[in-house]
């Protein structure tokens, strides 16, 4: 069908995700047709270097022929099995236990969902019921970060602390609080990393304080924050936000739908720091975006709450049909394979420093206020004077720039509302991509730089 075509029917028919509705009615869409690496190609033919792994996620590259033949394999042997009725698939079990295998101590049971926003609307659920079947029905409170993303489900979009995801939704519930986000380049106690642990763990302390320690359930936090702008914590934050959680007797629960799967080196963003979560969220990498596929993993004390608590006959009312989907479950395990044996993983931890240096190289450039990274999840953070670090006006669309500029320099990256640019290349990458993504980020920068409304908007 011609590209044309194409447009007048998604401008007609397809809503969009996290897009102004009228906006994208006059701007029509781009038709993504084929992928191969770390390459993408557009229906104009228009080849565009990926930066952002699709949408966080394609963390293998596009193309891989095993993974297609997982699928293919799957699909002609069996292509659905419910996990209602105790029924259950070969590769959804294997897999389960793989996850086991590769993740924290902690975390023996895994609940499969269809990706990340029902993932964290699981865990709430599971969170609920398991305080309701220990008697403690008064823990019913939320905390979460500022800046941080936990999905868009009637619930995770409330513990989701972005005010887009709230306007007309009614959110966030009145059991859903936040405290500050760690934020090293924003915070208000400075850059030193003793001094950022200590202000979260006070700021977790006294929230729960305000609330009642027999009132919070569970607090959530990303490794990193993605979808607030990349935020890097310090070292050390994940472990001492967790001990804080353990004294104060409420669930810690690590979601690491994005930084799971090598995207900041270990397999899981847990491991750097030895943490043992209560419960965690996955999804995106777990498949690289090749099927949909989320997941929920809980501690083998949570899962016998939960069991004791609904007695002897009477099912835990939560389910999904595409639960532990087999053709899902058969591309994760080769994408698992892949991350392993195929090299993927050591490849990420590899090429690291050079997507660091190259990130901090354009520290230099006027509109570059920030780099951070770690692994291969990172961001430059644009800034209209760096001494004060003073946002750009929003009226200036610095973001929209910036995308548009970059896609006409063959990038694909997130510019954020906030004009923080944030990068989420593939394991696959090599340098020769990297050199490739920093010249063309580079031309993309002084492309917009030399727009006049850019340049006066500079302090």
């Amino acid at each position: 069908m011609q590209t044309d075509s194409l447009v007048t029917l998604d401008r007609n028919h397809l809503v969009h995700p996290v897009v102004n509705y009228r906006s994208h009615e006059q701007r029509g869409v781009t038709v993504l047709e084929s992928g191969s690496g770390a390459y993408l190609r557009d229906s104009n033919g228009h080849e565009l270097l990926d930066a952002f792994s699709g949408l966080w996620c394609v963390n293998t590259g596009y193309g891989h022929e095993s993974i297609v033949r997982a699928a293919e394999e799957q699909m002609r042997r069996l292509p659905y099995a419910t996990g209602y009725f105790h029924f259950g698939s070969e590769p959804a079990i294997k897999l389960a236990a793989k996850l086991v295998e590769l993740s924290p101590a902690s975390l023996q049971r895994v609940y499969f969902t269809m990706g990340g926003s029902d993932a964290v609307d699981s865990a709430i659920r599971f969170i609920v019921n398991y305080w309701n079947a220990l008697g403690k029905s008064e823990k019913k409170h939320f905390i979460t970060l500022e800046r941080g993303y936990h999905g868009s489900s009637s619930q995770g979009a409330g513990l989701t602390a972005l005010p887009v995801f709230h306007r007309n939704f009614d959110l966030p519930l009145p059991n859903q609080h936040r405290i500050p986000s760690p934020y090293p380049y924003r915070n208000p106690v400075g850059s030193d990393p003793a001094a950022i642990i200590d202000a979260s763990v006070s700021a977790l302390r006294d929230k729960v304080q305000e609330l009642g320690a027999d009132r919070v359930a569970a607090f959530f936090c990303e490794p990193v924050q993605g979808s607030g702008g990349v935020i890097v914590p310090p070292k050390g934050w994940l472990k001492a936000m967790q001990e804080c959680c353990q004294a104060l007797g409420i669930l810690f629960v690590v979601d690491e739908v994005i930084t799971g799967f090598g995207r900041t080196g270990p397999m899981f963003a847990s491991e750097a720091e030895g943490v043992t979560p209560d419960l965690m969220t996955l999804a995106k990498g777990l498949t690289a975006g090749y099927a949909p596929m989320g997941a929920v993993m809980m501690s083998d004390a949570v899962y016998q709450g939960i069991a004791e608590g609904s007695g002897a006959d009477v099912p835990v009312g939560h389910g999904h049909t595409y639960s532990a989907h087999p053709v899902s479950a058969a591309v994760a395990l080769e994408v698992l394979r892949l991350y392993g044996e195929g090299g993927l993983l050591n490849n990420g931890i590899e090429q690291a420093p050079r997507f660091e240096e190259g990130l901090r190289s354009l520290l230099d450039h006027p509109l570059v206020g920030d780099a951070r990274s770690r692994g291969l999840l990172g961001a430059l953070e644009l800034v209209a004077d760096k001494e004060g670090k003073t946002r750009f006006d929003p009226a200036l669309k610095l973001a929209d720039r910036i995308f548009e500029a970059a896609y006409h320099n063959g990038i694909i990256l997130r510019a954020f509302a906030d004009n923080v640019l944030g990068f989420a290349p593939a394991l696959c990458y090599t340098s020769t991509d990297f050199a490739l993504l920093f010249e063309r980020l580079e031309r993309t920068l002084n492309a917009v730089l030399d727009q006049s409304e850019v340049r006066q908007a500079l302090r």
